[in-house]
């Protein structure tokens, strides 16, 4: 009788797996699970916070320990945390040109015209994606029940407005573990039940309570990964660390007191890292393992049940048998009206026709969306509709962002230090309106640029973005870290209108056709000696240009990329008129120049990649121009209006007569060394410039077109770039093929990024 006493006991005994918050720290509980399952010792329920309630909700949803390694591994994993899209779900669509921008404010504006400051600084596009993917499936076979997944489970998250915790064990397993990571600040929120839920360390990061309140185990283990760092308040760091309070709050006040003597305590030795850490999660996940294992003869001496790794494989293979595969209907929606609807519906082709949809089409259906940062907001369910046997996406409306203020500039050691500052308006029913309006100021360069661009979700997709520009140029001072440098006498005014017509090609491809109407000045010296008492040439082109362009990029940054690729090919006829009024520093056989009509083609392409993932990051940089353009009446407005390379950071501050002309083709290795990922490189860079004709001045002035083949023109630069939250700070020794701007010292912070010229 007592052997059958004891052999129930043990048949009987549960044990419970309690997994803590702690961000990116939270990737060694996978360790955790992977030594468990290796010794053969059973987890009945897992209760998890956060970090933990990812991991832990990917077990009893039927993952093993080796496939969430694989998962956190991979590099998708990485985009995924940072809010970039899938690879091969780079639509480039909705891209816009570079701006200076680097502090956001996202702002929502009602009807009333309130604004209401939106505090989230992450994007969480791809993860949403990514968890709904990953456990619409099992969640569909536990049938909404947490008790009924491969391992039953409970989450934890918080109620702010009430400030209690609040456990999950029913509904959407993703839309659980999405609750669960939501950081005040960094993520939107999402609803659960009707109730917005945040990250469930803010009340209880170490669930233990929870654990024995909901299964009542007989053996409960507790991994935690953020125990409290400071018992004492730190007087001599506190300055230092108090930038990071609201990580300390949520992610360190675990408790190991919290596991009584009853239970078994596992804590990875995870000093020295961070939060933030996503990108070493290989060693976070040893350091799970290799602390379980120490810990493994008291888990034994414990836990006299097993299960072993067959047994569990059999187990997994029945329960993932049971998953339905994915077949999707039409797409439901919350918060969207009936036009809204219809324009979303477009963007995945949800007909009736082409139902059942597969996931690849609602994936590509859902990044072509979010590409447009207006429907960031949009929130994904999949959920699986019993009556009709198929699979459903719902899209969510959260929060709105319909107002974004941008703030940003450069300050450079030379004289192009300017502000920035960008607003952005969206309008959505029908279609989607974008209003736009920007300004830079400063003393070599200012800009007022205001456009609206209106998408249409008929013929595949296309948008018309009417705008108006006005950028002014001053090249009248030049500075350099190391001396004075002569300056080039130019200011510029340029003025245009143009309207564009957008569609995409494929994934990755933009094409626009552009219509512009322009009127510029140029006022210029023909001498490098300038005096007040000089007058300056006057050089007015007006006219219209009408072309059309392809563009793609994936790179990772506006300035100082490391990884990606993009191209550009554009095709451009001009018409304009010329008139030039001499000045006392032209020769004298260019005054009373009559005006004339002057048209031109001209084929730009360009093309740059990176290469490498490690911690050197070879690329490369190509670009030709082709033209008949012809010259103008004398040889500085000539040179000052040919296609330019502009291969360096400070390229397009500099008017470098040997790097301007109508024809060449220009190669250049560009190098990033990576020092610290994400944060410190070093750039080197080489690059060869071969004009086909050499535009050079002639004995009156006037521009003279040399064919000679042995010119070539090198341009290099090399050092440190940190890439800091207000944009990159560089410090770069540059050097030119030029007699007035050979060598230059710049240093900048910020995003050193100016409008082209009309006529580029």
């Amino acid at each position: 009788m007592l052997w059958v006493c004891m052999c129930h006991t043990l048949s009987a005994q549960k044990v419970g797996l309690v997994l803590s918050g702690g961000a990116a720290k939270g990737i060694a509980h996978i360790g955790v699970l992977k030594a468990l399952e290796e010794h053969h010792v059973p987890v009945d329920f897992i209760v998890g916070t956060s970090m933990g309630g990812i991991v832990g909700g990917f077990y009893a949803a039927g993952y093993s320990p080796e496939e969430i390694e694989k998962l956190v591994l991979s590099d998708e994993f990485l985009r995924w945390v940072r809010g970039l899209p899938e690879r091969g779900h780079n639509y480039h669509y909705y891209s816009d040109d570079d701006a200076p921008g680097f502090v956001t404010l996202n702002l929502s504006l009602d009807s009333a015209l309130a604004f209401q400051l939106n505090t989230s600084i992450a994007s969480d596009v791809s993860l949403n994606f990514m968890l709904q993917e990953k456990l619409a499936q099992a969640s569909a076979v536990a049938g909404g029940n947490f008790d009924n997944l491969f391992v039953p489970l409970r989450v934890v998250a918080a109620e702010v407005f009430t400030q209690s915790q609040v456990i999950l064990k029913s509904g959407s397993l993703s839309n659980a573990l999405r609750a669960t990571q939501t950081v005040p600040f960094f993520y939107t929120p999402i609803r659960v039940d009707g109730k917005y839920l945040f990250d469930g360390g803010i009340y209880n990061n170490f669930p233990v309570d929870v654990a024995l309140r909901e299964f009542n185990p007989g053996v409960l283990i507790g991994s935690n990964v953020s125990s409290k760092i400071y018992k004492e308040y730190p007087y001599k760091d506190d300055e230092k660390l108090i930038a990071r309070s609201l990580l300390y709050m949520l992610l360190d006040n675990s408790d190991p007191a919290d596991l009584d003597s009853t239970g078994i305590y596992i804590e990875p030795n995870i000093r020295g890292y961070t939060s933030f850490d996503f990108d070493k999660a290989k060693a976070l996940i040893d350091s799970g393992y290799q602390q379980t294992l120490r810990v493994m003869p008291e888990i034994k001496s414990r836990i006299q049940a097993e299960r072993t790794v067959a047994e569990l494989t059999t187990a997994r293979a029945a329960f993932k048998s049971a998953t339905i595969p994915f077949q999707f209907g039409s797409l439901t929606f919350q918060s969207f009206n009936s036009k809204q609807r219809k324009y979303i519906r477009r963007i995945f082709n949800d007909k009736p026709e082409n139902h059942p949809l597969s996931i690849t089409d609602i994936k590509q259906g859902y990044f072509k969306l979010v590409s447009e940062t207006y429907f960031n907001n949009v929130y994904p369910s999949i959920f699986f509709d019993t009556a009709a046997s198929v699979y459903k996406l719902q899209l969510a409306r959260r929060p709105q962002k319909n107002f974004r203020v941008d703030f940003g500039g450069v300050i450079a050691t030379r004289n192009v230090s300017n502000i920035y500052l960008g607003l952005n308006y969206y309008y959505f029913n029908r279609a989607l309106s974008h209003f736009y309006a920007a300004f830079q100021t400063g003393s070599f360069y200012q800009s007022v640029t205001a456009n609206a661009r209106l998408d249409f979700p008929f013929l595949g997709r296309f948008y018309i973005q009417p705008e108006v520009v006005y950028n002014g140029f001053d090249f009248l001072e030049s500075t350099d870290l190391l001396k004075k440098t002569t300056p080039t006498v130019l200011k510029r005014f340029d003025r245009r209108a143009s309207v564009s017509l957008g569609w995409p090609v494929g994934k990755t491809i933009k094409a626009a056709l552009t219509f512009t109407g322009f009127d510029n000045v140029d006022f210029y010296s023909n001498l490098k000696s300038f005096s007040s008492t000089d007058t300056l040439d006057r050089l007015d082109l007006s006219g219209y240009k009408s072309g059309v362009q392809f563009t793609s990029s994936t790179l990772d940054r506006k300035q100082y990329a490391s990884s990606g690729s993009a191209f550009s090919l554009a095709v451009q006829y001009f018409h304009l008129t010329e008139k030039y009024a001499a000045g006392n520093t032209a020769d004298p056989s260019l005054q009373n120049t009559p005006g004339r009509n002057l048209q031109w083609f001209q084929l730009r392409v360009t093309a740059q990649q990176y290469y490498s993932k490690g911690w050197f990051r070879p690329g490369y940089y190509a670009e030709a121009v082709f033209s008949n353009q012809p010259v103008f009446r004398n040889y500085f407005g000539t040179i000052a209006n040919a296609p330019a390379f502009l291969p360096l950071q400070d390229s397009r501050t500099l008017i470098l007569e040997n790097f301007r002309t109508f024809n060449y083709v220009a190669f250049g290795l560009r190098h990033a060394i990576i020092i610290k990922p994400r944060t410190l490189d070093w750039r080197i860079d080489g690059y060869l410039f071969k004009p086909i004709e050499y535009i050079r001045q002639g004995l009156n002035q006037e521009a003279v077109i040399d064919n000679e083949l042995t010119r070539v023109f090198f341009a290099a630069t090399t050092g440190p770039v940190y890439h800091s939250p207000i944009g990159p700070v560089s410090l770069s020794l540059n050097y030119y093929d030029d007699a007035e701007n050979k060598i230059g010292v710049v240093l900048h912070v910020g995003f050193l990024l100016f409008n082209k010229h009309t006529l580029e």
